[in-house]
């Protein structure tokens, strides 16, 4: 089973709007801040505890630019780690004026499958620098000037004005990861009210396009759902797979930089 494909989903929770949506008023209204660490519990079909994933906000200055540095972490637990192991750590540096990748970090272990990858981004030359550190390479590859890597995705989109979407529009965005250039479309599938452990909350609903076959049962088997306030923090993911079905809840948080509102019954 690939835990990482939750991991991953989390990143892809508003995946695509880059090209049909505004930003917020001002540009230094994040919908984050430094301090923002999001913890979220993995399950295999709905019983089976998978593992844990989180996400850090830090602010640094990355070659003379004043950044954000976004730490993903992943790990697999319990009995799920005892026959897949996984210990994942993603990072990207985000130029706090534009929101685009400046440098990607991939070192993952899933399973003894491994990975230590280092991405510079030059918007000048559009052009992705890619240091192979397992295999010793370096390569270049051409990028459009919205290019975006698979976490910065995330916190790209989250800073987006987003009450203009209609149901069933569909939006895209491009992404570059494991050396190609990916083109996403996510349908926006309305606003509902969810259950989660820390109440009732409004989220927005979408569902990524994704490859039917061998891992997906088919293309509209992930659902995505992200508060509908200024966080647009992913809160629930799931994922019906040929075998099973993987889920990701939102388990805890701190730093937020807006509330976090909870519906409370009369």
């Amino acid at each position: 089973m690939k835990i990482k494909l939750i991991i991953l989903a989390l990143t892809i929770s508003a995946i695509a709007f880059g090209q049909s949506v505004k930003n917020e008023d001002s540009s230094t209204q994040y919908a984050f801040q430094k301090g923002e660490w999001l913890k979220f519990r993995m399950s295999y079909s709905n019983f089976l505890n998978a593992g844990y994933s989180t996400m850090e906000v830090n602010e640094v200055t990355d070659n003379n630019k004043n950044a954000f540095h976004i730490i993903g972490t992943g790990k697999s637990t319990g009995l799920v780690s005892l026959f897949f192991k996984v210990k994942d750590d993603y990072q990207t540096y985000i130029d706090k004026e534009t929101l685009k990748p400046c440098r990607f970090i991939r070192k993952i272990n899933e399973g003894g499958y491994t990975k230590d990858k280092e991405i510079l981004f030059d918007y000048e030359t559009n052009e992705a620098t890619v240091k192979d550190y397992k295999h010793n390479t370096v390569e270049k590859h051409p990028i459009s000037s919205e290019i975006q890597d698979i976490l910065s995705t995330l916190y790209y989109i989250r800073n987006q004005k987003l009450n203009d979407l209609a149901v069933g529009d569909e939006i895209e965005l491009q992404m570059f990861f494991d050396e190609e250039i990916t083109n996403f479309k996510l349908h926006f599938l309305g606003r509902e009210v969810i259950k989660t452990k820390f109440g009732k909350t409004k989220t927005l609903k979408f569902r990524p396009m994704v490859q039917a076959g061998r891992v997906f049962k088919e293309k509209e088997s992930v659902t995505i759902w992200i508060t509908d306030d200024k966080n647009k923090i992913p809160l629930r993911i799931k994922a019906s797979l040929a075998v099973g079905s993987l889920r990701a809840d939102l388990d805890a948080f701190k730093g937020l930089a807006h509330p976090f509102n909870i519906i409370f019954d009369n």
